[in-house]
């Protein structure tokens, strides 16, 4: 699944980076969309057969620091190929796809799956219990403030903050480095404390603590509060909100079990996808039909804070899986 959608991606990247007309070009996109949505349900997969509890969350975090390691990778490449048009730009992710499903089909292998017993029954669904229902409502309104800070804090910083364009760009790409620092941290603590949903209603509580307080900064700015301190909000709310993901993804991993974790991560990542899409143009319509940016960041701070109360209590932890006999032989 991982080299057939990033091939995929790859060739389509290509075709887009060819194409002379927009309507061309947006159809390459999504095509590019399709294929490389793969990496997301598979990668994932991946990680739970590979690595045991204990190790997991620190796994799952370096997986995802991925996402905010290419976001600053793109904010400092792609508008420098850009300069002449699209086609450089799209090239090199072209490129970037390609050389990744190569390296995948080379180096990745499937982790081992225990054969199922004869005549056993197939395993429940995880979704005829709430559990797995709430982790995806709670992961999808995490969503909200993390797309109305990455869509809607460069607009702001250059336009009511009185930051340069080129400045701006550069501060969000900085505060990736956190971001990734973030998402490794969670894993890590989630991993000591042997609890996935304990640490995702705590940072969610501080996601919508931060955002809150870059709704105010922006309230405030720039009649009482200058650029220094717009810039601390934004890095401050950019890092954190990126900071649940990992945790979430691997909470969905192990209520689903191994054998609907493929489902269960391509479920949670679909509802995320359609939270962000709607976040992003909502945000929007509130930054400039009138309340302004302090409303849209608004949004996302109550969409956090709701999502203290969605996360299910520690009680609905996934077991643990069953101890290994002594003598038995190791996978």
């Amino acid at each position: 699944m991982l080299s057939c959608g990033l091939a995929v991606a790859a060739g389509a990247l290509a075709g887009a980076a060819l194409a002379d007309a927009p309507l061309t070009t947006g159809l390459w996109l999504l095509l590019a969309g399709a294929g490389s949505a793969s990496v997301h349900a598979a990668s994932g997969r991946l990680v739970l057969g590979w690595f045991p509890p204990a190790q997991r969350g620190l796994a799952m975090g370096i997986r995802q620091a991925g996402q905010p390691i290419g976001v600053g990778l793109a904010a400092l490449l792609l508008p420098r190929l850009a300069g002449g048009g699209p086609g450089g730009a799209f090239a090199l992710l072209a490129a970037g796809c390609a050389v990744a499903a190569a390296l995948v089909a080379v180096l990745v292998r499937d982790p081992p799956r225990p054969p199922r017993a004869q005549g056993a029954p197939r395993p429940a669904s995880p979704y005829r219990s709430p559990v797995l229902w709430r982790v995806h409502a709670a992961s999808t309104l995490l969503v909200v403030p993390q797309f109305a800070v990455a869509g809607l804090a460069f607009d702001w910083l250059v336009h009511d903050a009185g930051w340069a364009a080129a400045a701006a760009g550069t501060l969000l790409a900085v505060t990736q480095v956190g971001g990734v620092a973030a998402r490794l941290g969670a894993g890590v603590w989630s991993d000591r404390v042997g609890s996935r949903l304990g640490p995702l209603r705590r940072v969610a509580g501080a996601v919508g603590v931060v955002v809150g307080l870059l709704a105010l900064v922006a309230l405030l700015t720039p009649d009482v509060l200058g650029p220094a301190a717009a810039a601390a909000a934004v890095a401050l709310a950019s890092v954190a909100t990126v900071s649940p993901n990992g945790v979430a993804f691997t909470s969905v991993a192990e209520q689903a079990g191994s054998a609907w974790a493929g489902r269960a991560l391509g479920a949670h990542n679909t509802v995320q996808n359609l939270a962000a899409a709607l976040t992003v143009p909502l945000a929007a319509l509130l930054a400039d039909g009138g309340p302004g940016y302090p409303a849209a960041f608004a949004l996302g701070a109550v969409a956090a804070l709701l999502a203290v109360g969605v996360v299910p209590g520690r009680a609905a932890e996934a077991p643990p899986p069953p101890a290994q006999p002594v003598g038995a032989a190791a996978p």
